[in-house]
């Protein structure tokens, strides 16, 4: 009986230790210096252009890291820029696509009206490595698809560095 006493004892200890396993997990995080890296790579995008934008860095909980607003930036485009990547983060897609999936008439319409949801160009995900860390959003710039290619641009600054 002793013998099977201890098994038991041991079974219970192997499935204690995978349990404990299983509750955390670890993910991924930009540093704040990355982050404005990205910041920056977008700004100056769009700076080559002639726009005057905001860029908003958020984590992949849809937390502001960094925000960037140039000179004659509109004063709208602070919160539309933190809107744009908080939406692409939560969503875990760019906001050009959701655009197109939150049009009148289509199942996901009504999420429009959430607050914060912004579905228009202009949020792009932050990945690398089989990661999301986040997302990157631009404002300011004549257009969606400007601004969505000035945040391509603060993705590619940083590229490199999260693929390792």
């Amino acid at each position: 009986m002793r013998k099977a006493s201890l098994v038991l004892v041991a079974l219970a200890t192997l499935q204690a230790t995978a349990f404990a396993q299983n509750a955390t997990f670890q993910s991924p995080s930009l540093t704040p210096e990355t982050a404005l890296v990205a910041a920056r790579a977008a700004m100056e995008a769009c700076r080559k252009q002639g726009f005057q934008v905001s860029v908003a860095v958020v984590d992949r909980a849809g937390l502001t890291q960094v925000l960037l607003r140039d000179r004659l930036a509109g004063a709208h485009t602070p919160t539309i820029a933190t809107d744009k990547a908080w939406t692409a983060a939560s969503f875990r897609s760019d906001t050009s696509l959701l655009a197109g999936e939150m049009q009148a008439g289509k199942p996901m319409s009504g999420l429009k009206q959430s607050p914060h949801v912004m579905a228009v160009a202009g949020g792009v995900l932050i990945e690398g490595a089989g990661s999301s860390y986040g997302a990157i959003g631009v404002s300011g710039a004549p257009g969606g698809d400007s601004d969505e290619g000035c945040a391509k641009a603060g993705v590619a600054a940083i590229a490199v560095s999260l693929e390792f």
